[in-house]
C-alpha cells in the first residue's frame, strides 16, 4: 500500500476511545500533527499525565463510559474514523474483575459497532492483542493464519474477552449503514505485543516498583524464552497505516480495502526473553535483576495461590490499600513460555515498517524513567524497611515496655547482647538521637539537593536512618 503519510487523515474527523492513556494521547497528537480536523479523546477518566499536552495541542475532551451506549454515541457522532483502544483487565488486579472485564471490552466494542453503523462511519480500527491467538502454548513467528485460542481455555478473562470482541469487530466488517445508501461500515484488527515506551503506565512502573522494593526475586522460565515488544511510536504508525487501509476511495484503487475485515500482528521485530530486554533498564536504575529462576510448572503455582487470594479479597480489588498480586498465571505464560509473530502480513499490505528499533526505543524509555527518578523520592527496599522498623520497635519495647506478650523474649534477647537494662535505655535513646539527627541533616541537605522532596526525606531518614541518608547522598554526589 503506498499512500502519502496523510491521507485519510487531513481535513478528517477522528475518536479515541481511551483517549487519555499512553497509547492514546500518543495517537491523538499524531493525528493532529498529521493535519486532521477533529480529534476526539473519549475516555472514562477526566485527567491523565497527558492531558495539558493534548489540551495544548486542540484534542477535545469527552468524558464518557464506553459500557453507556448513550455516551458512545455521543462522542462518535460526527467521526470519520474511529480506533477503539479502550479496554479493561490487561494486568495485576483488573485481571480478576470478570463482570467489568465483560462490560468493557465486549458490551463496549459491541456499542462502537452499532454506533458506527448508526452514525455512518466508515472506519474502525481495533486494538487487540497477540492473547487472541495465544494461551501459554509456544509459538514461534506466528503469523495471521493461526486460529483462535478456544475461548474457554483462556486463563484469564481479558483474553477470552478481547478475542470474542475482535471476531465481533472483524465478521461485522461490510456491515451495510442502517440508511442502505450502498455503504458500509470497514474494520480490521491490530494485535500488538507488549508495549513500552517513555511514560507506559501498566507494565513497567508496576516491574520497577518490584524491583525498587526487593520484591522482584526470581526470573521465570528458561533463558531461550523469547516474546515481542512494540515501541509506542510504531505502534501508532501501524494504526494510522491501517486506518489508512480501510479507504474505499482512493483515486485508481476504488473499491474493497486492502485491510478490510483483517487482523495484523504488529511489533518491533526483535523477539528477546522479557528479563534480558528489561536488564538495561533496571540496571540503568540501580535496581538488581533476580538471579534465580523458577520453572514455568513453579511459577504458575505461585501464580495461582494469587489469583485464589485476591478471589477472596474481590470486594476491595478497587482500593488503594491493596497492593497488587506479584504474579498472576496469565502473567507467568507472558514471560515464561516463547510466544512471537512476524509482522510481514502487515508490511506487505500496509507498508508497515518500525521507524524506531527497540535500541532507540529502551534508549528514550531509559532516558525517562531516569529523569523520572531523580524527581522522586528514592530509598532502600522493603525488607529494609522491615528491618528498621522492628529493631526500633523492639529496642524501644525491650527497653521501656512492662512484660506482656513476646516483650520478656524480646528483652531477654537485649539482654543478652547488652547486659543490662541501663544499657538497653542508653542504647535506644542513642539510636533515636541518631536519626533525629540524621534526619535534620537530610531535610537541609534536600533543600539544595532535591527541594520538592525535601520534607519526605526528613521522614524517611527519620525512620530509617543511614540506610535512607545514603540515597540522598549518592544523589548529592551526582
Amino acid at each position: 500500500m503506498h499512500l502519502s503519510e496523510n491521507e485519510g487523515i487531513e481535513n478528517n474527523s477522528f475518536v479515541v476511545t481511551g483517549g487519555l492513556g499512553f497509547v492514546g494521547s500518543a495517537l491523538c497528537l499524531e493525528l493532529v500533527r498529521r493535519g486532521a480536523r477533529i480529534v476526539k479523546a473519549f475516555d472514562l477518566r477526566t485527567h491523565s499525565p497527558w492531558s495539558h499536552q493534548l489540551r495544548q495541542n486542540g484534542v477535545h475532551f469527552i468524558q464518557g463510559d464506553i459500557t453507556d451506549k448513550q455516551d458512545v454515541q455521543k462522542a462518535l457522532r460526527g467521526a470519520d474514523c474511529v480506533f477503539h483502544l479502550a479496554s479493561y483487565g490487561m494486568s495485576g488486579k483488573e485481571m480478576l474483575q470478570y463482570r467489568r472485564v465483560d462490560e468493557v471490552n465486549i458490551n463496549g466494542t459491541c456499542h462502537i459497532i452499532d454506533t458506527c453503523v448508526e452514525h455512518q462511519i466508515k472506519r474502525l480500527v481495533y486494538v487487540s492483542t497477540c492473547n487472541v491467538v495465544y494461551g501459554g502454548k509456544e509459538i514461534v513467528n506466528g503469523n495471521e493464519n493461526l486460529p483462535y485460542f478456544p475461548v474457554d481455555d483462556h486463563v484469564d478473562p481479558y483474553g477470552r474477552s478481547k478475542s470474542i470482541a475482535e471476531q465481533l469487530v472483524l465478521k461485522s466488517n461490510g456491515r451495510p449503514f442502517n440508511k442502505k445508501n450502498g455503504k458500509c461500515l470497514y474494520t480490521c484488527a491490530i494485535r500488538p505485543a507488549a508495549i513500552y515506551g517513555p511514560g507506559e503506565e501498566r507494565h513497567l512502573p508496576r516491574i520497577i516498583t518490584l524491583a525498587k522494593l526487593g520484591l522482584l526475586p526470581f526470573k521465570i522460565g528458561s533463558p531461550n524464552v523469547k516474546s515481542d515488544w512494540v515501541y509506542v511510536d510504531n505502534l501508532v504508525l501501524a494504526l494510522l497505516l491501517a486506518s489508512m487501509g480501510l479507504l474505499d476511495d482512493i483515486p485508481g484503487r476504488k473499491g474493497h480495502p486492502v485491510a478490510a475485515g483483517q487482523p495484523y500482528f504488529i511489533s518491533d521485530g526483535s523477539p528477546i526473553n522479557s528479563f534480558e530486554f528489561l536488564r538495561p533498564l533496571l540496571k540503568s536504575l540501580d535496581y538488581d535483576l533476580p538471579k534465580t529462576s523458577l520453572t514455568v510448572s513453579q511459577a504458575l503455582l505461585l501464580g495461582n495461590f494469587f489469583w485464589a487470594l485476591y478471589s477472596i479479597l474481590h470486594p476491595w480489588l478497587n482500593r488503594s490499600w491493596l497492593p497488587q498480586p506479584l504474579i498472576l498465571p496469565a502473567e507467568v505464560y507472558k514471560v515464561g513460555v516463547t510466544h512471537y509473530f512476524s509482522f510481514l502480513k502487515a508490511k506487505e499490505e500496509l507498508g508497515y515498517i518500525p521507524l524506531v528499533s527497540s535500541k532507540e526505543g529502551m534508549a528514550a524509555t531509559i532516558a525517562y524513567w531516569q529523569e523520572r527518578k531523580r524527581r522522586s523520592l528514592d530509598g532502600p527496599t522493603i525488607w529494609t524497611w522491615l528491618f528498621c522498623a522492628i529493631g526500633m520497635l523492639s529496642l524501644f519495647g525491650a527497653a521501656y515496655l512492662p512484660d506482656y506478650g513476646p516483650i520478656p523474649f524480646v528483652r531477654a534477647i537485649g539482654l543478652f547482647f547488652f547486659r543490662s537494662m541501663l544499657a538497653l535505655k542508653v542504647m535506644f535513646v542513642l539510636a533515636a538521637t541518631a536519626h533525629a539527627g540524621e534526619a535534620i541533616y537530610a531535610w537541609n541537605l534536600a533543600k539544595t539537593v532535591d527541594p520538592a522532596n525535601a520534607k519526605a526525606w526528613f521522614w524517611q531518614t527519620f525512620a530509617l536512618g543511614v540506610f535512607s541518608l545514603r540515597f540522598l547522598l549518592k544523589r548529592a554526589q551526582k
